[in-house]
C-alpha cells in the first residue's frame, strides 16, 4: 500500500485503513462501496467478485472490488458470516458542497458478535459478544447484546466457565493477549470468532472507571457490583472499550449490567446440552426441530422466543423462583380464554427489544419506527388479558409494574404513515397534517399540472393571447411560448429565454418561483421529513431504558403462556418442585419422541430415586429405549426447574444442582481424541464436578475398549458415585455384570426394558420393570438392520459357543470379593475368550456323525482313531 503519488483520494484510503487493519474497508465512492489492496482481494474471493484494478497516480495499478450500496447488506452478511469484520466509511458531507476530497468516516464496524441489521440476526436467539478474564479459581464473563443492548456481568468458578460460556453461545469472544488461562474455556464453543485484546484493557480499576462513564453514575454499587465481582468487572471493560471503536457513534442504547453470580441457575456443560438436545438437533446446529426447545416453542413475539432459549440453558435452582413461575404457568393453564386472548395480542407485537434498540442508536428506518408504535399500541390489549387471569407468582410482579407508553405509541402513529417505506424517498414517512410547510412542498411537488394549467389560464387572460402557452424541457425549464403574430402583446415583465423560428420563450418571476419550488419541492421535501423523523427517532430512542422494560415484561408473559399453551395442548402436568433429594416420575413420557409418534403410541415409565434407592442399573436389549428413558429423565428435571410443566402423570423433583449426561458415542478428531477418549474425559469430568445433589445419567460407560477394562471402569465409576459421590444416577449398560451391584450396595436398584420373545425374535415393550436382563439381543437387532443371513446363522453359532465358555464374574470392590473364575471353578485358559473360537475338530466329527448307520466293527474303529488323536493333543 505504499506510494508516494498517490492520489489525494487513495491517500484518504489509506489513512481511514491504518486505523482499521483489521476489517475489510467498505469504502464510499458514490453508489458503490469501493475495496483496495488485500481487502479487494479477500472480498473477491469470499463473495465471487471481479477483480478489476484503478490508477493510483503512479506506475502501480491498485486491486479494486466493488458492490453496489443498494446490495450492500447481502455482501455484508456473507462476509460476516464467513468471520470477517467489515468496517463501513461514509462519506460524511454533501459531495455538491466538498472543496476537494469528499469527507469520510468510518460510522462503524460490523463483527459477528456486533451487528444490529436482521439480516445479520437470528430472531430466536440473542447475538452475544463475550468478553473473558480468568483470575486465580474464578472467570469473569462479560457479554453484550449489540442488538437489544442487553449487558450482562457473570461469575463463575473455572470448572463452570465452560458451561457459562456454552449457555451463551456467543458469535465473538474477547481475550486478553499473554494468556491469563481465559483462552481454555473456549475449547466447547464452536465456530465463534476469537479476539485477543491487550491485557491492561481487562484491568478491573480501569472498567470501573469506563462502566461509571458510561451510565453516568459515580459509583457501580448501585448496580450490584462490588469488589468480590472485580474479575467480571475487567471483561466488561474490555468488552465496553471494543464496543466503543466498533460503534464510534456511541452505545446510548446499552442498558444498565445484570450481575450473575454462582448459584440461583444450573450450569449446562456441553455434552449435557448436546446429549439432550436442549436447543440444538444432533444432526444440524441450526436445526431446532427434535429439541426440546422446538416442542416448547409456542411464542409469539421475538423476544419471547430469545428468552424461552435462555430458560431452557438455564434452569433455575431456587425453589421460590421455581414456585413462581410454575404458578404463573398454572394461572394461564387454568384460563383458557384468558390465555388465548394474551396470546392473540402478543400476536401483534414485532421485537420491541431490537427496535428500540436501533432507534438509540439511530438505525431505525421509518419502517421500523412505525412498526415500534404499532406494537407499543397492541400493550392496552395485552394487559387487559393478562388482568384478566389470576395473577398468581410471576404474573404479579408483571401486572403491577406495567407499562403501556401509550402517549408514545400514540405520537409515533399520528406522526408516520400506516406503511412507511424503508428508505427516504421511496415515498412518504411523515402523515398529512403534521407539519404545514411539508404539506405546502407535497401539494406542490404532486399538484404540479394543476397549478400549469392554471398559470396558463391566467396568462392568456392577462395578454389576451388564446395561443399562449406554458411548457418544459430539460434544458430551459419551465416558459411561456409566444408565436411571432402575437409578439407585440408581449407583457413588458417577460423576460426572453429563447428563439425558435415561428415563437418566442419567456420567463416571468412568477414563473421563475414556480419553477424552484417545484424542482426543488421533492428534495426539500425529503429533506424536511428526515429532519422531522429524526426528531422523533431521537424523542423515542431517549425513552430506550423504558422500552427495554416493556419488552421484557412481554418477552416473559410471551413465554408463560407459552409454556401454559404447551402444558394444555401435550397434556402435561404440574411438578411438584422442594429441596428434598427425592425423583419420582409417574408415567413420564419423553417430550420430543412423543411428538413424532401418533398420539397414545408411547409407552410411558415410572422412575424413582430416593436416599434409599439412588442408583438404578438399566440393562435391556438394543433398541428397547435405554437412552430414551435416560434423556427422558433429564428432560424432565430440566423441564420442571425452569418452571414448565412435564410430560407425566405426575411428578415430585427434588432440586438438582447439576444434570450430567454422558449418552451415545461421539470422537473429537479436531483435537485428536478417540471416541474412548472422549468418554473418558466427560466420565472424568462429571466425577470430578457431581455433588449429592446432582442427577448423573449415564449409558454404556466403557464400550469403547476391550471387555474386561471396559467392565471394571464402569464397575469402578458406579462405585465412585454410589460410595463417595451418594448422587441420583441411572446407569444403562450391556454389562450384565453390572447388576450385582444390588448385591454389594443397598441403594442399587436394577431395572431392565422389557421385551418379549417369540422363538428366535423378539418384541420391543419399552416399559420399565424391575430386575436385570440376562440378555442384550444384539445379534436380533443386526438381523433387523439387514445384516446378510448367513452372517446372523454364523453369529449365532459363535454366540452358542461363548455362552459355553462365559465367566461368571464377581468383582465386589470390597475387601474379600471373589475374583472372575469360570463356571466350572478352573481358571480360564487365555485361549477360551477368543471371538472367533471354532468348535473342536473332535467335537465337529462327532456332531456330524450317525451312529445309526455304523456296524460295531466300524464303531469301534471309530472311537480307536478318536481316543488316539485326543491322545496325540495333549
Amino acid at each position: 500500500m505504499s506510494g508516494a503519488t498517490a492520489t489525494p483520494l487513495m491517500a484518504q484510503y489509506r489513512e481511514i485503513k491504518a486505523r482499521h487493519p483489521h476489517a475489510i474497508l467498505f469504502f464510499r465512492m458514490g453508489d458503490f462501496y469501493e475495496m483496495f489492496y488485500e481487502d479487494a482481494e479477500v472480498a473477491a474471493r469470499a463473495l465471487d467478485l471481479t477483480l478489476t484494478s484503478r490508477n493510483n497516480g503512479g506506475a502501480t495499478e491498485v486491486p479494486l472490488a466493488g458492490v453496489p450500496v443498494k446490495a450492500a447488506s447481502e455482501y455484508l452478511r456473507r462476509l460476516v458470516q464467513q468471520g470477517h469484520r467489515v468496517a463501513i466509511c461514509e462519506q460524511v458531507e454533501d459531495p455538491k458542497l466538498a472543496k476537494g476530497i469528499v469527507k469520510r468516516a468510518v460510522i462503524e464496524t460490523v463483527t459477528p458478535g456486533a451487528a444490529f441489521s436482521d439480516d445479520l440476526l437470528d430472531t430466536g436467539r440473542n447475538n452475544w459478544l463475550c468478553a473473558v478474564r480468568a483470575a486465580g479459581d474464578e472467570v469473569g464473563i462479560a457479554a453484550a447484546d449489540l442488538s437489544t443492548g442487553e449487558l450482562r456481568l457473570v461469575r463463575c468458578a473455572r470448572r463452570d466457565a465452560d458451561a457459562a460460556l456454552a449457555r451463551l453461545a456467543p458469535r465473538e469472544v474477547l481475550v486478553p493477549a499473554g494468556g491469563d488461562g481465559a483462552a481454555e474455556t473456549l475449547a466447547g464453543l464452536a465456530g465463534a470468532l476469537v479476539t485477543t485484546r491487550e491485557g491492561w484493557e481487562f484491568e478491573p480499576a480501569l472498567a470501573e472507571d469506563a462502566l461509571a462513564q458510561q451510565f453516568a453514575v459515580r459509583s457501580l454499587e448501585g448496580f450490584g457490583i462490588g469488589a468480590a465481582d472485580a474479575v467480571a468487572t475487567g471483561a466488561a471493560g474490555a468488552l465496553l472499550r471494543y464496543l466503543k471503536e466498533l460503534q464510534p457513534g456511541g452505545l446510548p442504547h446499552l442498558a444498565r449490567p445484570v450481575v450473575e453470580r454462582p448459584g440461583g441457575t444450573m450450569p449446562l456443560d456441553e455434552m449435557t446440552r448436546r446429549n439432550l438436545e436442549l436447543v440444538e438437533s444432533l444432526r444440524a446446529r441450526d436445526d431446532t426441530s427434535g429439541t426440546l426447545l422446538g416442542v416448547l416453542d409456542r411464542t409469539a413475539t421475538p423476544m419471547g422466543a430469545r428468552l424461552l432459549r435462555q430458560w431452557i440453558l438455564a434452569p433455575l435452582t431456587d425453589v421460590a423462583a421455581i414456585t413462581a413461575r410454575l404458578d404463573a404457568v398454572t394461572a394461564l393453564f387454568d384460563d383458557a380464554l384468558a390465555r388465548a386472548a394474551l396470546r392473540e395480542a402478543l400476536d401483534g407485537v414485532r421485537d420491541v427489544e431490537r427496535l428500540a434498540g436501533r432507534t438509540a442508536a439511530g438505525r431505525a428506518t421509518p419502517r421500523d419506527l412505525r412498526a415500534l408504535g404499532d406494537s407499543l399500541a397492541r400493550l392496552p390489549e395485552v394487559i387487559a388479558a393478562l388482568r384478566r387471569t389470576r395473577l398468581d407468582g410471576a404474573l404479579r410482579a408483571l401486572a403491577d409494574g406495567w407499562d403501556d407508553a401509550a402517549p408514545l405509541a400514540a405520537e409515533i402513529q399520528a406522526t408516520l404513515v400506516a406503511r412507511p417505506p424503508i428508505a427516504f424517498g421511496d415515498g412518504e414517512t411523515i402523515a398529512p397534517g403534521v407539519s404545514a410547510p411539508l404539506d405546502e412542498l407535497r401539494a406542490i411537488a404532486t399538484g404540479g399540472k394543476d397549478a400549469i394549467a392554471a398559470l396558463q389560464a391566467e396568462e392568456r387572460t392577462r395578454t389576451g393571447i388564446a395561443s399562449l402557452k406554458v411548457g418544459y424541457n430539460r434544458v430551459f425549464g419551465y416558459y411561456i411560448e409566444i408565436t411571432n403574430a402575437h409578439r407585440g402583446s408581449v407583457p413588458a415583465d417577460y423576460q426572453r429565454r429563447q428563439t425558435l423560428t415561428g415563437a418566442e420563450r419567456y420567463i416571468t418571476p412568477a414563473l421563475k418561483e414556480f419553477e424552484e419550488k417545484v424542482l426543488h419541492a421533492t428534495e426539500r421535501m425529503e429533506a424536511l421529513e428526515r429532519e422531522l423523523f429524526e426528531a422523533l427517532r431521537a424523542r423515542t430512542g431517549a425513552q430506550v431504558a423504558r422500552l427495554q422494560a416493556i419488552a421484557r415484561r412481554c418477552a416473559e408473559g410471551d413465554v408463560l403462556a407459552a409454556l401454559a399453551e404447551v402444558a394444555a395442548r401435550e397434556g402435561y402436568v404440574r411438578p411438584v418442585v422442594d429441596d428434598g433429594p427425592a425423583l419420582e416420575i409417574v408415567r413420564g413420557r419423553h417430550p420430543v419422541v412423543e411428538r413424532m409418534m401418533p398420539r397414545d403410541q408411547f409407552v410411558p415409565n415410572d422412575v424413582t430415586l430416593t436416599p434409599d434407592a439412588r442408583m438404578i442399573i438399566l440393562t435391556g436389549p438394543n433398541m428397547a429405549g435405554k437412552s430414551t428413558i435416560l434423556r427422558q429423565i433429564g428432560l424432565l428435571v430440566l423441564m420442571a426447574q425452569m418452571g414448565s410443566y412435564v410430560p407425566a402423570a405426575a411428578a415430585r423433583v427434588g432440586v438438582a444442582d447439576r444434570v450430567f449426561t454422558r449418552v451415545g458415542a461421539s470422537d473429537n478428531l479436531v483435537r485428536g481424541q478417540s471416541t474412548f477418549m472422549v468418554e473418558m474425559a466427560e466420565t472424568s469430568a462429571i466425577l470430578h464436578t457431581a455433588t449429592a445433589q446432582s442427577l448423573v445419567l449415564l449409558d454404556e460407560i466403557g464400550r469403547g475398549t476391550a471387555t474386561w477394562d471396559g467392565l471394571s471402569i464402569a464397575w469402578a465409576v458406579s462405585e465412585h458415585l454410589h460410595e463417595r459421590v451418594g448422587c441420583k444416577t441411572v446407569f444403562a449398560t450391556h454389562y450384565h455384570e453390572l447388576t450385582q451391584l444390588a448385591d454389594e450396595f443397598v441403594s442399587v436398584r436394577n431395572y431392565n426394558v422389557a421385551v418379549q420373545e417369540a422363538g428366535e425374535r423378539i418384541l420391543f415393550l419399552h416399559r420399565l420393570k424391575p430386575g436385570g436382563a440376562d440378555r442384550s439381543y444384539g445379534i436380533e437387532v443386526g438381523r433387523l438392520a439387514g445384516l446378510p443371513a448367513p452372517v446372523i446363522a454364523r453369529a449365532r453359532a459363535l454366540l452358542r459357543v461363548l455362552e459355553g465358555e462365559q465367566l461368571v464374574p464377581a468383582l465386589g470392590g470390597r475387601p474379600g470379593a471373589r475374583r472372575a473364575t469360570p463356571a466350572g471353578g478352573a481358571a480360564a485358559p487365555a485361549d477360551q475368550l477368543a471371538l472367533f473360537a471354532v468348535p473342536d475338530p473332535l467335537v465337529a466329527r462327532l456332531q456330524d456323525l450317525d451312529p445309526d448307520t455304523l456296524t460295531p466293527l466300524q464303531a469301534l474303529a471309530l472311537l480307536a482313531d478318536l481316543s488316539a488323536e485326543a491322545r496325540a493333543r495333549r
